[in-house]
């Protein structure tokens, strides 16, 4: 397995230390604080844990402080209810004793529906776009926002439809498609792959918002944190093969905006669905 799929791997394994008490390993990084969608995958795996022969369908969880990157975190499982159909369950993120992340999340067994979604978007085949990279970059002196989106971005391909990280003339649309999978092949394991796209599903769906002000991701003055963050499993889906991840930005003010997200796989079902608010703040140059 290509290494840095396997670090990521890795960093969302859980060590069990009581039935409903796990603890996440380390961040690889020498970044303060670790990324917020790394305690999301690890909070639903936490979760799942707990859970027989019921699937994920949907979180809503809360971020409340930064997460340090030097400690592990602790996963709390409360087993609020386990139904007929449904089971629900509610995760408490822990360091140093105190909380930083609360989890709600919702499991239901497999039963047999009616069938709809919206139509998916046109867009040209990941064949025909470029690749999004980061190896130019010296990441040696780079500053530590482009060395934190690098190292999110390294486990994975990335094909973008629209602008990515790069600057755009004020007015632009707040939306960005883009082409995505792991760079290398995964266990078949549907507790991993969710976990891998909860993960991703926290990078750079917030910053949809920056576009129509043609603010620039990556600039020093912006401050951007994830508040609170919902997502919906809608369809079996693996993170090895193409996804195309939709982020559209729904309304900023006071502070804080709210963007949503789609994810399709490459026949055009909408597999996931995602809604994020988050705080934005943009400082003096």
């Amino acid at each position: 397995m290509d290494e840095a799929l396997r670090r990521l791997v890795d960093a969302l394994a859980l060590e069990r230390l009581e039935e409903n008490l796990f603890r996440g390993a380390l961040s690889d990084t020498h970044l303060k604080r670790v990324y917020g969608g790394k305690v999301l995958g690890e909070a639903i795996k936490a979760a799942q844990s707990t859970v027989d022969g019921r699937d994920v369908h949907s979180i809503h969880a809360y971020f409340l402080r930064e997460a340090e990157s030097g400690r592990p975190v602790i996963y709390e499982v409360d087993r609020s209810r386990d139904g007929g159909s449904f089971s629900a369950r509610r995760v408490v993120a822990v360091q140093r004793g105190r909380p930083i992340f609360t989890l709600e999340a919702s499991f239901h067994k497999q039963e047999a529906g009616i069938e709809y979604q919206s139509p998916a978007p046109g867009v040209p085949p990941p064949e025909e776009l470029p690749r999004a990279s980061f190896d130019q970059l010296n990441l040696e002196g780079a500053t530590p926002k482009v060395q934190r989106i690098a190292s999110i971005a390294a486990p994975f391909e990335l094909r973008p439809v629209d602008a990515y990280f790069d600057a755009v003339p004020a007015g632009t649309p707040p939306l960005r498609r883009t082409w995505l999978r792991t760079v290398d092949s995964l266990p078949d394991d549907a507790d991993l792959h969710r976990a891998i796209l909860a993960y991703l599903s926290d990078y750079g769906l917030i910053t949809t918002l920056l576009m129509p002000q043609g603010v620039r991701a990556l600039a020093e003055n912006l401050f951007l944190a994830s508040l609170d963050h919902a997502m919906w499993f809608h369809r079996p889906f693996k993170m090895d093969e193409w996804l195309l991840y939709v982020c559209e930005g729904v309304s900023s003010s006071g502070a804080r905006g709210l963007a949503r997200g789609s994810f399709y796989d490459r026949e055009g079902h909408l597999v996931v669905s995602v809604a994020q608010e988050g705080l934005i703040r943009i400082g003096d140059a």
